[in-house]
């Protein structure tokens, strides 16, 4: 979708990376907070921000422990959504 790896939890985006770049989706809420931590910045895909998604340079997460904590805000937030079920293929019509 964004030209990367994409990890879903529970069926909705969590976490990815982009070329070399962590992308997080932290939600509304947890937005301001993430952007004013280091090496953080608006992911601006399309050209505009999607608020709630952010993107974190190398030096960011370079540490185990700044990768792990970056993850885990992802993952809170994935978990905090209503979980999406597998969706279901159409049943073809067999034509003769």
């Amino acid at each position: 979708m964004f030209g990367g790896l994409c990890v879903l939890v529970n069926g909705n985006m969590c976490c990815g990376v982009v070329k070399d770049e962590l992308m997080l989706r932290v939600g509304a809420e947890g937005y301001d907070d993430a952007l004013a931590q280091p090496h953080a910045r608006e992911m601006d895909f399309t050209g505009r921000a999607l608020k709630g998604m952010i993107y974190v340079a190398c030096e960011g997460f370079s540490e185990d422990e700044d990768l792990a904590a970056w993850l885990d805000r992802a993952d809170a937030f994935a978990m905090s959504l209503p979980k999406k079920g597998a969706k279901k293929k159409a049943a073809r019509k067999r034509v003769r």
